[in-house]
Order: structure tokens, then C-alpha cells, then sequence
């Protein structure tokens, strides 16, 4: 009897592991979720890994190459980043707030042998240094978004491109827009602030509410 329980119990815990497709990844974020949860910082968005098939499509909508550095914010256990790495030869940097996410990213990027083309910082993304990114990356909430817009707006250089998992930045509107198994993904370039385009309206409209009291 205590050993069919025990594969009863064993068989639960295989299916927890595996039910967002991603194995490689997926064991250590639900095996961590439970024990971390009391020591973790505080984070701006809590931890939901970006099923595989749309990091895939993110990284295929900014048109990433080898010549790319990819910046991930709040890369969670780093599958954004690695699969940068790894399918398209970029170089690529994952931001995460939380010690332990930055661990299972290390983690993965070895498995992956994509260790000499990823780097992980546990730092505050607001705090995070933006420029050197030709493509960044996001799966945060639409507040943060719009926090971050403005630095997006001015540190990033113009052509960067910005992909956004779910979530848009207001009045910004996306390039282009696109679902992948029921999740939204949204394309962006940063326009030229200093020239006058339709484009860069949104910079007159964002240093305009940066102005108001």
C-alpha cells in the first residue's frame, strides 16, 4: 500500500514538473517555487515563466542575429536569454531581482553551453543600464511598462528593438502584434526622439507627462 502512494505521489510531482512543456527549465522553477517563496526579495512581478514557443516567437519578431545583444528583464530562469544564445548566436544579458532565478539561469545556460555568450545580473531593473541593448525583451505588467517607457524612450538607441509577452505601453502603440497559443506579443522600435516623425510623437507625449506636477 506505502508504495503505491508513494508512486501516486512520485507521479504528481512528474506531471507538476512537466506541465508547461519546457523541461529543461521547468523542474528547478516549480522545485524552487515552494521552498524560496519566504526569502525571495521583493519583486515587481511575480515569477510566470514565458512558455517556449513564445519566447521563440519574441525573438523571431525582433529578428535577432549573432551581431545582437538581447537584454531580458526579469528573465526568470533565463530561457529568453539562452535561446538567444543558443538559436541565433547573440550575445545576451538576463536582469532578475531574485537570487535564486539567477542561479537556475546559470544553471540552464551551462546545460545549454551557452555560457560564454549570457550574463546574469541580480540588480533592480529600473536600475538596470539599457544601452547597450539592441533588442530588448519583457514579460513584466503594464505599470512597470509604462514606468520603464520613458527610459526605453531615451537610453535606448533609435532602431532598438522592444518585444513586450502580454503586456503594451499605452498610448505607444505597437508595430505589430501578434498571439501565439493564446498569448500576445507585441513589436516596437524606438524611434528617433530628435527627429520629427509620426513615430516619435510618443516622445512629445511622455515628456509632456514628465513635466506635469
Amino acid at each position: 500500500m506505502s508504495r503505491t502512494i508513494a508512486l501516486a505521489s512520485f507521479v504528481a510531482i512528474l506531471a507538476l514538473f512537466t506541465q508547461d512543456g519546457f523541461s529543461p527549465f521547468a523542474a528547478t522553477a516549480h522545485a524552487e517555487s515552494a521552498t524560496s517563496a519566504s526569502s525571495s526579495p521583493k519583486l515587481d512581478v511575480p515569477y510566470v515563466p514565458t512558455p517556449q514557443p513564445v519566447v521563440d516567437k519574441m525573438l523571431d519578431m525582433a529578428g535577432v542575429t549573432k551581431n545582437d545583444v538581447v537584454i531580458d528583464l526579469g528573465s526568470g530562469d533565463g530561457r529568453i536569454p539562452v535561446t538567444a544564445a543558443k538559436q541565433y548566436g547573440a550575445k545576451a544579458i538576463g536582469v532578475d531581482i531574485n537570487p535564486e532565478r539567477i542561479r537556475e539561469a546559470q544553471q540552464n545556460a551551462r546545460a545549454a553551453g551557452v555560457e560564454d555568450k549570457v550574463e546574469f545580473k541580480q540588480q533592480d531593473l529600473f536600475k538596470t543600464d539599457l544601452g547597450e541593448a539592441t533588442v530588448l525583451t519583457m514579460y513584466l505588467l503594464a505599470g512597470v511598462n509604462m514606468k520603464l517607457r520613458p527610459r526605453i524612450l531615451t537610453e535606448l538607441e533609435p532602431g532598438t528593438r522592444v518585444v513586450s509577452h502580454s503586456f503594451d505601453m499605452g498610448d505607444w502603440k505597437p508595430e505589430r502584434t501578434e498571439t501565439v497559443d493564446g498569448r500576445t506579443i507585441h513589436f516596437w522600435t524606438v524611434p528617433d526622439c530628435s527627429q520629427p516623425s509620426p513615430e516619435a510623437t510618443i516622445c512629445k507625449i511622455v515628456k509632456s507627462a514628465e513635466s506635469k506636477p
